[in-house]
This record gives structure tokens, C-alpha cells and sequence, in this order.
């Protein structure tokens, strides 16, 4: 009897033995075969996305490390991303007190070469306009009945900056935390599936092969004099938005001084490099099957994606209104690259440019709206925070 019940209790404990979980008695309908069949289905989702991730090269940085914490969170009995877990652990240091964010932000600076957008100012404009998507789509959450504050945590999902989004809903809405925080990195992940389509579908054959003059040279004390600019007048204006810019343009300013490579060579590899996998760890917990299979979060992934495609398409339709008085030709497909998702909605961008036109290259003329998209989904956070906080 002893050694029936041993082999019981070893079945017991066994993955296959705890796959399937009973629902809860008043669930029924679809909700109840995702309760029961829960686990096994974010696992097939969490291998697809590794799929994408190491086959198809869809931001691997982002997708692999945010899979393999998914698979890690359902995970059944051994309750890695449950209270007391380590991916539990990381979750609550970095995340939940928001301090993952601007440390991304600070290497973010760190990478990122201001001297497109300061050569081309204008190109600003294309930021500030896919931050469309932002507010439009606060405005539909609200319809649907979710209050302002949440409202706003969803909305921050069209800048596709996924530090930005965890900042914001981390003061704003922390239960949607896990939900946001996993639409906003996939979606950021998946920039190079959602946006071509849309670009394609808003500009004519002619348009996407238009190209633009190079850029002129930025000075060393241009690049020096535009994160202190820019951080001074967050400061005057909108010092909600201040632990963001501040963050960024620190990184920028130790890469752009000259005189502290160690600190900035720093922040642009081991330090962003550890950040980013904790940070893929901890957001890919929350697809546990318990917390991510509720109708709530397909809420909220519909209107993110509906929030990171209304950027998307404003900035292009801005970019084709601003060829039409531009002086100098502007191609409509740098609109895109007005999300903050950076560099990988500018590598789309110069991706279909050269689909279009061989001798087409976008690439440096699509990092100014995409640096003007970080800067200006930061100033959005800051907006939200002031009116919502």
C-alpha cells in the first residue's frame, strides 16, 4: 500500500499530472477551457514565440528572453513566477517599483545618435503626430469602460515604448501592469509584421521610392547642447516627464561628452545587457495562463494594437502631408518610424524604402522622427501622469 501511494504521490507531482487544472465552478463557456487548458496553450503560444524570435530574427533581444519567461511562468507546481519566486522577485524590484524602465532609458540614451533629428528638426513633427495613437485610443478604452487612469495605461501602448508604458501604468494602473507590460513589448517585438502592411496600404508606389537628401553634419557641441536643451525644457514645462527625459538624456549626454566612455561604454552593453534580459524575464512571467487568459487582457491587447497602428498610420499620412509643402522631398514611409521603437521601426522603415527603390536608403533619415517618437512618448507619459496622477 505504501508503495501505491508513493507512486500516486509521484504521479501527483509530475507537470503531465497538472496541466489540465479544474475551473472554477461558476466558469463556464470559453472561459472554462482556457481555465482547464490554460497552461498547455501559453505554452505552444511562448514556443511560437521563440520561434520568431531565433528563425524568423523578430527582435530576438526582446522576444527570446520574454518567451522563455513565459514558458518558465507555466511552469506547473514549481511556481517560478508566483509569490516567493524568482521571477516573481525580479518582477517586483524592476517593474512593479518601476525602476527597470529608466534604467532601459539610460542605455537607450547611450545608443542613440541625436544628430538625425537635430540635422533634420522638422522631422519632429512626425513624432510628435504618431503619438495619435496614444490618445485616440484612450478615448476608446474609456468607451469601453475602463476608468481614466487605466484608460491611460492602455493609450501608452500606441508610443510602442515598452520602458514608458511600465513607468506609466507602474504610478497609474498597477493590476494592468502584467497585461500592458506584455502587449507593449510584443508589439514593440513585432513592429516588423505590423507595420509594413500598413505602410504599404497608405502610400502609392511613387511615394516609397522617393529619396531624400543627405543629411547635413551635426557638431560635437550641437550633440552636447541637445540633451541639456532638451532636459531643461521638460524641466520648465513638464517635470512629470523628468525621471524619463532625465534618464535619456543622461545616457546621451555620457555618450555625446567625450570625456566618460567608460560609463557610457558601459550603459551601452553590459548594463542594458543585464537589464534586458531581467526585464524579458520578469514580462514574460505575466503570460501565466492564470493571469494573461482573462477576457480583460484581450482587451487590452486589441486596443493596444489598435493604439500601435493608429501611430503608425498618422505618421505616415503626416509625412505625406508634409511632402506635399516640403521644399525638400520627404518620403511618406519615415512617418512610421515616428513610434518610439527604436532603431527597429527606423530598420523597418529603410527595409520597405529599398523594397521600393534599391537605391533607396532611409535608415538615418528615419532615426529623427524615431528619436522625436522616444522623446515624445515621454512628454505623453508625462501629460497622462500629470492629468491622471
Amino acid at each position: 500500500m505504501d508503495i501505491i501511494e508513493s507512486l500516486i504521490g509521484l504521479w501527483h507531482s509530475t507537470g503531465v499530472a497538472n496541466f489540465i487544472t479544474t475551473p472554477q465552478p461558476n466558469v463556464v463557456g470559453l472561459e472554462k477551457y482556457l481555465q482547464m487548458f490554460g497552461m498547455p496553450i501559453m505554452i505552444v503560444v511562448c514556443f511560437f514565440l521563440l520561434y520568431l524570435g531565433i528563425k524568423k530574427q523578430f527582435e530576438p533581444l526582446l522576444l527570446i528572453p520574454i518567451a522563455f519567461g513565459g514558458l518558465l511562468a507555466n511552469i506547473p507546481i514549481a511556481n517560478i513566477a508566483g509569490e516567493g519566486g524568482f521571477l516573481h522577485i525580479i518582477y517586483t524590484m524592476g517593474i512593479q517599483s518601476g525602476l527597470f524602465p529608466l534604467f532601459i532609458f539610460m542605455g537607450v540614451g547611450a545608443m542613440t545618435d541625436f544628430g538625425p533629428l537635430i540635422a533634420n528638426p522638422k522631422t519632429a513633427l512626425l513624432g510628435g503626430a504618431a503619438q495619435f495613437g496614444i490618445f485616440s485610443t484612450l478615448f476608446l478604452a474609456l468607451f469601453l469602460g475602463f476608468n481614466i487612469p487605466e484608460a491611460a495605461s492602455i493609450g501608452i501602448i500606441g508610443g510602442a515604448d515598452g520602458p514608458t508604458s511600465i513607468f506609466v501604468t507602474s504610478k497609474l494602473a498597477p493590476h494592468l501592469l502584467g497585461a500592458i507590460a506584455v502587449a507593449a513589448y510584443s508589439y514593440m517585438a513585432l513592429v516588423p509584421i505590423i507595420q509594413p502592411p500598413i505602410m504599404k496600404a497608405l502610400t502609392t508606389e511613387n511615394e516609397r521610392k522617393i529619396e531624400m537628401k543627405q543629411l547635413r553634419v551635426v557638431t560635437k557641441r550641437e550633440k552636447i547642447i541637445f540633451p541639456l536643451l532638451v532636459l531643461t525644457l521638460c524641466i520648465i514645462f513638464l517635470p512629470d516627464a523628468c525621471p524619463l527625459i532625465g534618464a535619456l538624456t543622461f545616457g546621451n549626454l555620457a555618450k555625446e561628452c567625450g570625456v566618460i566612455n567608460r560609463i557610457s561604454n558601459t550603459l551601452q552593453n553590459e548594463f542594458i545587457n543585464i537589464i534586458t534580459i531581467l526585464l524579458g524575464l520578469s514580462v514574460g512571467s505575466k503570460l501565466q495562463a492564470t493571469q494573461f487568459l482573462t477576457v480583460q487582457t484581450l482587451y487590452i491587447l486589441i486596443l493596444g494594437l489598435l493604439a500601435f497602428s493608429f501611430a503608425t498610420a498618422m505618421g505616415v499620412i503626416f509625412g505625406k502631408i508634409m511632402n506635399k509643402f516640403s521644399k525638400d522631398p520627404i518620403n511618406p514611409l519615415i512617418g512610421a518610424a515616428g513610434v518610439s521603437a527604436v532603431p527597429m521601426a527606423a530598420r523597418v522603415v529603410n527595409k520597405v524604402g529599398l523594397e521600393a527603390n534599391p537605391q533607396n536608403y532611409l535608415l538615418m533619415h528615419a532615426m529623427g522622427p524615431n528619436v522625436a517618437g522616444v522623446i515624445g512618448s515621454a512628454v505623453a507619459a508625462g501629460v497622462l501622469l500629470s492629468i491622471c496622477g
